[in-house]
């Protein structure tokens, strides 16, 4: 109740914006009886429906995660398992391959691995076959050749077909599914990757056609088959799809709060879009189905990252008086948008109560004081927060650092990125991206090149979006000299980018860049002119 009384304080101090944020007052959230007479439904201003009749048990626990869909198989930590085991002679061998692509025919290539002297076995298969994911070819080559040593498990199977999907060759991956099937094999991950891989190409609509065809591969869509589709829509943002899909096969799948959750995870915590969960929410009303403690979490999310206080309050408010406990996850974005809020004792009070309940804090816990305290230049209080961290035993991560990064000088920047090589989280290509980024936005290039120095030293490769960040950084201030000087450095490390080319490449007959003459740009930005046209200066006339 002490929150609520918080969260009435500031709704009185702030009337207009809480009332433009949530236009209505839940009565059962300060009503003196402790039954719910209302629904959350109605804070929502939706017209009037039918309510469900149900009581809801006195005490129930949920979890945010949905184990009601099937899990794609994770291929990171099918790698990291099988390097902890098996490591010798894995680059080797992807040298040896790279080498076979030198021949022109498959035959060819097949045969000289065939006589490198190479003993092959399902763990190194794959493992090398990982190493090449990011060329389809070579990565193919491998797979035929461990079929035939008859090396081929079925992780390597679907990893395959994987990686094919992420380079579209997907008619080749439907020729690895239908060898499946002739060997009458289970296809349903195989097919379930594809899906992913379709969504992941930007193609519901294929990915969606795949799950209606599962019928001809003698597969009957159930469910949780269905639970696992929405999930891969939503992850990749194909959430409008998802939620159509749902309700038009509702006679075939009957609506049920697991699907909702999905839709709800991904209005709430994938594009974060107020709104549409608000819909949502409403719409499960209308389909009379009754939130339960995940439906809670996403929405308690997605008003914290909105950073409405009021309506984070009082859902965790009815979330409790509906019988469900709340988890560490709503704690968790309960201390955010506190700390958002200038609440940081309300939030410390917060993880002390997470603390007496049993639940432990967690990195994430702390790093949603940090960021928003880094965000508003309150270095003091986050530096007191990573103190409390540490003192619970939990150790810093790199987005801890990297909070701390955003607002930071050269100096304080040096530091923290020693003290990310001291503890051992760091610092990577991402930080870097990050530390630049911020000083070209406050127009420091000066900063921004001795960054770029500090990052060799700390054996960081810059890789296309670094040469591109800073060289079109350079361009903007005007200096043109150490532009192409960056840029002919990130040809001869063989990445190029198309946008900075026809800017730095030399044209013309007289071999001269885009910008070779500053008088030719306007406010940092390139000025065409045509053909055949006198440049003058606006001092003369014609």
């Amino acid at each position: 109740m002490r929150l609520l009384s918080l969260a009435r304080r500031l709704y009185s101090a702030r009337p207009i914006a809480f009332k433009h944020i949530i236009g209505y007052q839940h009565p059962s959230l300060f009503s003196a009886q402790p039954e719910i007479r209302c629904h959350f439904f109605g804070a929502f201003r939706q017209p009037s429906v039918r309510h469900c009749s149900t009581i809801p048990p006195k005490l129930r626990f949920f979890s945010s995660g949905n184990s009601t869909s099937y899990e794609i198989i994770n291929f990171d930590k099918c790698v990291d398992t099988l390097r902890e085991k098996y490591h010798v002679g894995v680059n080797e061998f992807v040298g040896i391959v790279q080498k076979a692509s030198d021949f022109g025919s498959g035959d060819e290539a097949i045969s000289f691995l065939d006589e490198c002297g190479v003993e092959p076995n399902q763990e190194l298969v794959f493992l090398v076959i990982w190493e090449l994911r990011d060329q389809w070819k070579l990565a193919y080559l491998l797979f035929k050749w461990g079929e035939k040593c008859k090396c081929i498990g079925e992780n390597t199977w679907c990893l395959m077909i994987w990686i094919l999907g992420n380079h579209s060759k997907f008619s080749t991956a439907w020729s690895l599914i239908r060898d499946l099937l002739q060997m009458s094999t289970d296809i349903q991950e195989a097919v379930l990757i594809m899906i992913d891989r379709y969504a992941a190409a930007n193609n519901a609509g294929k990915a969606i056609q795949t799950f209606q065809i599962l019928e001809k591969f003698s597969m009957s869509p159930d469910q949780r088959t269905l639970l696992t589709l929405l999930n891969i829509l939503c992850k990749h943002g194909f959430i409008e799809e998802a939620e159509e899909f749902m309700l038009i096969n509702k006679k075939l799948f009957p609506l049920e709060i697991d699907g909702f959750n999905i839709i709800l995870n991904g209005w709430c915590n994938i594009v974060v879009d107020i709104f549409e969960a608000k819909r949502v929410w409403r719409e499960m009303s209308k389909c009379c189905i009754e939130p339960n403690g995940t439906s809670y979490s996403h929405m308690i999310s997605c008003f914290s990252k909105v950073r409405n206080l009021f309506d984070s309050l009082r859902l965790y408010d009815e979330m409790q008086k509906r019988g469900w406990v709340p988890g560490l996850e709503v704690y968790n974005s309960l201390v955010y948008v506190l700390t958002c809020e200038n609440c940081v004792k309300e939030a410390l009070k917060i993880i002390d109560k997470v603390k007496h309940m049993g639940l432990r804090p967690d990195s994430s816990t702390y790093n949603l004081m940090i960021c928003p305290l880094c965000e508003s230049s309150k270095l003091d209080e986050a530096r007191s927060i990573l103190a409390l961290m540490e003192e619970d035993n939990i150790s810093p991560t790199i987005e801890t650092y990297h909070a701390f990064l955003a607002s930071a000088s050269l100096e304080g920047t040096v530091e923290v990125l020693n003290t990310m090589r001291k503890a051992g989280v760091g610092p990577n290509g991402e930080t870097f991206l990050l530390i630049l980024d911020r000083f070209m936005k406050l127009k420091q290039p000066e900063t921004a090149l001795t960054i770029w120095l500090e990052m060799k030293q700390y054996e960081v490769v810059p890789e296309s979006a670094h040469y591109s960040l800073l060289v079109g950084g350079l361009l903007e201030c005007r200096l043109y000299s150490k532009a192409r000087e960056l840029y002919a450095e990130m040809k001869s490390n063989g990445i190029d980018d198309p946008g900075l080319r026809k800017f730095l490449q030399p044209t013309g007959p007289r071999g001269q860049g885009g910008v070779s003459n500053p008088e030719h740009t306007k406010k940092g930005k390139l000025v065409k002119h045509g053909t055949h046209k006198v440049i003058r200066n606006e001092k003369h006339t014609r």
